[in-house]
C-alpha cells in the first residue's frame, strides 16, 4: 500500500521521499537496498533513514520481542545498538539521535548512500518554498478574505 500510495502521488506531480525508519543494526540493515529500489520503481525521488533508538520503556518491549523472535541475534543487535548510543539504547541529543555515533553507524550510513545511488535516489528532498504562507496583521489576525 505504501508503494502504491509513492506511485498515485508522483502521478499527481507531487516530489515523494521515504524514510526508512527503524534501521535496526544487524537485523534489517541489509534490506535496504531493496527497500529503496522498490521505492525508487514506484516514483520515490529521495530518501532518508532513523536507526532504531529505544527510550524508555519501548527499550524493554523491544527487547523482549526480539529475545522471542530472533534469539540467536538478540545479544548483537542490542550491542549494536549500545555501540551506536554510547552504550546504552537511546541517545536523546539532536544530531545523534536519528543515526548514531562510531564505527557501525558510519557503517550503516555509508550502507544507505550506496544503497541510494544504486536505487538512483538523492539523499536530500527538494528545496521548500515559503512563497504561498502570509504574514499576519498588525493585530495578530488573520484575514478571512485576500
Amino acid at each position: 500500500q505504501r508503494l502504491e500510495t509513492i506511485a498515485r502521488l508522483r502521478e499527481a506531480g507531487v516530489p515523494v521521499g521515504v524514510l526508512v525508519a527503524p534501521v535496526i543494526p544487524a537485523l534489517t540493515d541489509e534490506f535496504l537496498l531493496n527497500i529503496l529500489q522498490a521505492a525508487r520503481d514506484a516514483g520515490a525521488q529521495f530518501a532518508g533513514y532513523v536507526v532504531l533508538r529505544l527510550p524508555h520503556a519501548v527499550k524493554e518491549l523491544f527487547e523482549t520481542w526480539l529475545r522471542q523472535h530472533f534469539p540467536d541475534r538478540a545479544e548483537k543487535v542490542l550491542n549494536r545498538i549500545r555501540s551506536m548510543r554510547g552504550g546504552e539504547l537511546d541517545t536523546s541529543e539532536f544530531g545523534a539521535r536519528m543515526c548514531g555515533e562510531g564505527p557501525y553507524a558510519q557503517e550503516i550510513s555509508a550502507l544507505f548512500h550506496v544503497a541510494c545511488r544504486r536505487a538512483g535516489l538523492a539523499f536530500e528532498g527538494p528545496t521548500l518554498s515559503t512563497a504561498s504562507f502570509r504574514r499576519r496583521a498588525a493585530d495578530g489576525q488573520l484575514t478571512l478574505f485576500d
